[in-house]
């Protein structure tokens, strides 16, 4: 095998050797070359590579000559770069650390005698002791020498129900109920009110703890306190100073009453029944301009204690340049709430109630009679509804008839003012009386069918001077007018609001249980003489 680089025979073949006879002298006698020549991996081709593969790019831009060997040629560097960084990725696993052997004998009583282990847990901590002969186990074991608790006044509960679900003895909670009924209406006790209870020691375990303290907020003016003396249970009264001042609150309209009114501190439903108010004397959107002044008295109590009570509009005025357009006073008159003028004259406008909730199933006109088969007035409005579903007086008035009449079968006629009547037919049975007076939403009947009708319901009409309407063209107005000692008291009650203060209401109250203090010798001596 003949190995050539170059051109140049490393080795010769045994042909160009000359077979002579002297043969090995002849061999020895030619001159051998004075170097090898240079192999692959002498050190000028491999300068030669070094420069060679340093020229290379290696890192040519993919974006360009797409498929190309210099693309490609970029494409390994990346991949290669890519393995080689993924290959030297942390492990994500967790960090394996130094775990303590569990704790267990003597070390581990002397770790939890150190520890505070929850209540959630039995709180089973401290020195774990064997019992010694000193140990005797307990007959019983003691109890507390008393009980504190809270107990709520629910909606519908009674006092006295409330004080035994306590563990109120009943002898007890009855003598404790009596004393607070002679101090407090029950029914004044609001819903909610918390009652602080302490129970003493019981003498017998099978009895129930005596009542040695009771403490609660009967009224927003009044603490009632019950307390165990040698004599028995004694009820203390502890009253609450309670300034009743009226919250007045006054400013100009500006571009939004509502949102005027509500920045000078005017509760939204307040602002609301202003605007409700004012509105049945004038247009609130056209009536009222932005300089005019509002005038807002709302009822208003605060207790020594910090608990306030807003109630609700009583006074809505409305003044222009200086002048009252509005003055509208809230005032009960003849068993009925209206809002009056400083004049002392109420009214109120509004569409008739409806007579029941069942839905219209004839109105008024000319049409068919369903028994009678021929085609008539049909004086009223039939309301559908299932038997014995209650009809209702659609405003204030008076029973004129009630019994039966004709083909309306039981039938009730009231008589309102204005000369305004109403009359309801068909009833299953009747819930008022002739003479008798009945407000507005009163229930005065139960729907039937007695008389000409063909199923339970009912008929209603409305009447003008004695003639029928039709009710759903009918609105009433309602006028009161005050006079006598009555209106002397309405305009004295106007007058005495009037003078309240925009904001006297939020004054600093007086403390009435806070003592003066005494007052020093020095400052006494130093005081000037009377002559």
């Amino acid at each position: 095998m003949n190995l050539h680089h170059q051109g140049v025979g490393l080795f010769k073949s045994i042909d160009d050797i000359d077979m002579q006879v002297q043969g090995s002298a002849t061999i020895a006698a030619k001159p051998l070359p004075s170097a090898l020549p240079e192999t692959i991996f002498s050190g000028k081709n491999f300068a030669e590579w070094r420069e060679y593969l340093s020229d290379l790019d290696w890192v040519p831009d993919l974006g360009v000559d797409i498929g190309s060997p210099t693309w490609f040629r970029g494409l390994v560097t990346l991949t290669a770069l890519c393995g080689f960084a993924i290959s030297c990725l942390p492990d994500f696993g967790p960090i394996a650390g130094h775990r303590a052997d569990p704790l267990s004998g003597f070390r581990a009583d002397q770790a939890r005698s150190q520890m505070i282990a929850p209540l959630a847990y039995g709180s089973d901590t401290g020195i774990r002791m064997a019992a010694t002969d000193a140990v005797r186990p307990l007959a019983e074991s003691p109890e507390r020498p008393s009980i504190e608790l809270v107990a709520t006044l629910g909606r519908g509960d009674s006092l006295r129900r409330v004080l035994q679900r306590a563990g109120v003895a009943s002898d007890e909670a009855a003598q404790a109920n009596d004393l607070i009924s002679g101090a407090v209406s029950l029914g004044d006790i609001k819903p909610g009110t918390k009652i602080d209870v302490v129970l003493g020691r019981r003498p017998a375990k099978n009895q129930a703890r005596p009542l040695d303290q009771l403490a609660f907020r009967a009224r927003f003016d009044l603490n009632l306190e019950i307390l165990r003396e040698d004599s028995g249970l004694k009820l203390n009264r502890k009253p609450i100073l309670v300034d009743d001042t009226p919250l007045r609150i006054k400013g100009t309209v500006g571009s939004s009453l509502y949102r005027s009114a509500r920045a000078a501190g005017a509760p939204a439903d307040a602002v609301q029944k202003y605007l409700q108010v004012i509105g049945s004397k004038m247009s609130v959107s056209r009536d009222i301009r932005s300089t005019d002044e509002f005038d807002i008295i709302l009822s208003y109590r605060r207790a020594e204690t910090g608990e306030v009570e807003v109630g609700d509009l009583i006074y809505a005025g409305l003044e222009r340049d200086g002048k009252a357009q509005a003055q509208m006073l809230k005032w009960q008159s003849g068993g009925r709430t209206n809002w009056f003028e400083a004049s002392g004259v109420g009214q109120s406008n509004g569409e008739l109630a409806r007579p029941t909730n069942g839905r219209i199933t004839s109105n008024y006109g000319m049409r068919r009679h369903p028994i009678l088969r021929y085609k008539r007035m049909h004086s009223g409005m039939d309301f559908g509804g299932g038997y014995g579903a209650p009809i209702y007086a659609v405003t204030d008035g008076k029973v004129v008839h009630a019994g039966r009449k004709g083909g309306f079968g039981n039938y009730v006629r009231l008589q309102h003012s204005g000369g305004l009547a109403s009359g309801y037919g068909h009833m299953s049975r009747i819930a008022v009386s002739n003479g008798r007076r009945v407000r507005k939403g009163q229930i005065i009947g139960y729907i039937g069918s007695t008389g000409l009708s063909t199923g339970p319901h009912l008929h209603y009409e409305l009447y003008r001077g004695g003639r029928t309407i039709n009710p759903t063209s009918v609105k009433f107005v309602e006028r009161a007018q005050l006079g006598g000692r009555e209106l002397r008291n309405f305009k004295g009650e106007l007058q005495k609001l009037q003078r309240v203060e925009p904001g006297a209401a939020l004054t600093t109250l007086k403390n009435a249980s806070a003592q003066a203090e005494p007052e020093r010798e020095i400052n006494r001596l130093n005081k000037p003489l009377k002559s």
